[in-house]
């Protein structure tokens, strides 16, 4: 997540093969206009939606509310186009045993409010966002850390508020004590809800979500709620990253057509995504801004497990659902070429891609679709449904996917369309679905883990279609159990090819970034999680 940012919630099996962190349509000196002079104060627009929540780091699982947060909010480390971890606000974190972490801050880091970042700041962050009772979206990536079944049991009453395996040394040094050795635990280090908090936080965290205090390189300044956000540079900020601009305005648009209409003439800066209809044209309109790349996402159609549709389903009735669907087809035509048919459920620029991991499962075969389907006992009541949000730019392929089932195997199949992405991702939240939905899932992490455990895992925050499996999670625990990073990747790799015969979702295509930005600006690059890179554009005077 940032884990569902489902376009959070949008080769090869070695780490080097990473999609380049930093990529864009263009260098910064090929834009048009770069040669104009640059305003190091000046502000600019990005394309986005309302959040699904208040801007709270552990409360966020969804790509509006998580590209903000990164503006606000710095971790303790990141990792670079080639898959190397980087150090942001650590000064170094190490281990001997990949259980226990030493973790060393970098000193003189200051909260937005003027406040020292310090070690009490993460371990009391995490603490906080462990603890159930205050609701959090993400409290089950704490999970891993000694003592969080005390603070988050699964049956019955807290014995405590502060997980055991978090201890301070001092106010720049922290220990980290895992309920078990976990190879890849670094990585997860860089994702958001590992982030800090200011002391001024816990006075009223409510109010505090809806005007954060954070350590990265903005800072906030307004939140008019369904319009815009308005954050501006942080002059502190003393991490790798600070922006060359003088702050960003979040524009929320309920469509993706009227974005691109606002880019053309000059209303808004910087688009993350493209509707289809825009697609043939955008490169021709934009020239050397336009964008088109590859980057670590993968849309599925999700199973909600947990209707009485689907509850005890044999999974060849879905198998056959997913050979019913002409991937070919419809990436090449409704969606122009711009994405790419999925093989499996690990997106690719991940540590442990593999192609074909779903076999024949993600092929187009009416046949085979319709002998599976017979053989699993049909679908209940012959029809289904897939929720998506109207305002990404969706129905077409939804229709189109509809219209293949249809054609393929004789069962009906319509769109459930919600207002915006708040209002589809609310509807997950709450088991409210009525049959299938639009999933979309960006990295978090540079490891396959994060499309496996994170969302198939039975307690997992990601996992909403209540996929429920005893073997898979066997199968994760001992995959996070193993010594070394290549032993759990390789173990990783073999839960993803069991998948396929219990199917928690139907694996549709890698997603790319097909977007763009306008004269004004320059030096604009997309990161591997398909958001730009804000810190790095440059205004134009």
């Amino acid at each position: 997540m940032r884990g569902a940012k489902s376009a959070k919630w949008v080769a090869g099996a070695a780490i080097i093969a990473l999609a380049a962190t930093a990529c864009g349509g263009s260098d910064s000196d090929g834009d048009k206009g770069s040669k104009a002079a640059v305003d190091p104060n000046g502000t600019f627009s990005v394309e986005t939606g309302e959040p699904q929540n208040p801007l709270q780091p552990a409360n966020t699982m969804e790509s509006n509310g998580s590209i903000v947060l990164s503006t606000l909010f710095s971790q303790l480390v990141d990792y670079d186009a080639k898959g190397n971890i980087t150090m942001v606000n650590a000064q170094s974190v190490d281990t001997t045993d990949n259980k226990t972490f030493t973790v060393k801050l970098k000193p003189g880091w200051k909260f937005h409010d003027n406040t020292p970042v310090t070690a009490e700041s993460y371990v009391k962050a995490w603490n906080w966002a462990a603890n159930p009772a205050n609701k959090q979206t993400n409290s089950f990536w704490f999970s891993d850390i000694k003592g969080y079944d005390d603070v988050a049991p699964a049956k019955g009453k807290a014995k405590t508020d502060k997980m055991s395996g978090l201890k301070v040394v001092d106010d720049n040094t922290f220990t980290i004590e895992l309920s078990k050795a976990m190879p890849y635990f670094v990585y997860k280090l860089g994702y958001e809800v590992f982030s800090p908090l200011p002391e001024s936080f816990y006075k009223d965290p409510k109010a505090a979500g809806q005007k954060p205090v954070g350590n990265g390189p903005y800072k906030f300044v307004s939140w008019q709620h369904k319009k815009e956000i308005k954050v501006t540079k942080f002059d502190g900020y003393t991490g790798p990253n600070k922006a060359k601009n003088g702050g960003v305005t979040f524009k929320n648009y309920t469509n993706l057509e009227t974005a691109y209409d606002d880019l053309k003439s000059g209303n808004v800066d910087v688009l993350r995504q493209l509707a289809p209809r825009d697609l043939p044209v955008y490169k021709q309109d934009l020239g050397d801004r336009a964008v088109d790349q590859s980057y670590s996402a993968i849309q599925t159609i999700a199973v909600a497990y947990y209707t009485k549709q689907w509850k005890d389903i044999d999974p060849k009735v879905i198998q056959g659902l997913s050979m019913a669907i002409d991937r070919d087809t419809i990436t090449k035509t409704v969606l122009q070429g711009t994405r790419e048919p999925a093989t499996g459920w690990v997106a690719k620029g991940v540590l442990g891609y593999q192609p074909n991991a779903a076999g024949d499962v993600t092929k187009y075969d009416p046949a085979k679709a319709k002998a599976l389907i017979k053989e699993g006992g049909g679908v209940p009541g012959n029809k289904i449904s897939i929720q998506y949000n109207a305002d990404g730019g969706h129905k077409e392929w939804v229709d189109a996917v509809c219209g293949s089932i249809k054609k393929a195997v004789g069962v009906t199949c319509v769109g459930d369309s919600k207002a915006d992405f708040q209002a589809d991702t609310n509807a997950r939240d709450a088991k409210e679905v009525k049959s299938m939905y639009r999933s979309g899932w960006v990295l978090d992490y540079p490891f396959n883990a994060n499309f496996i455990r994170d969302l198939f895992g039975t307690k997992s925050d990601g996992n909403q279609g209540g996929f429920s499996n005893k073997k898979i999670d066997d199968l994760i625990s001992d995959a996070d159990s193993a010594k070394t990073l290549e032993d759990s990747e390789k173990k990783y790799q073999d839960v993803e090819k069991e998948l396929v015969n219990y199917m928690p979702t139907i694996p549709l295509w890698y997603y790319k970034v097909n977007a763009g930005y306008s004269e004004r600006v320059s030096g604009v690059k997309y990161a591997q999680d398909g958001d730009p890179i804000l810190e790095g554009v440059e205004v134009h005077k």
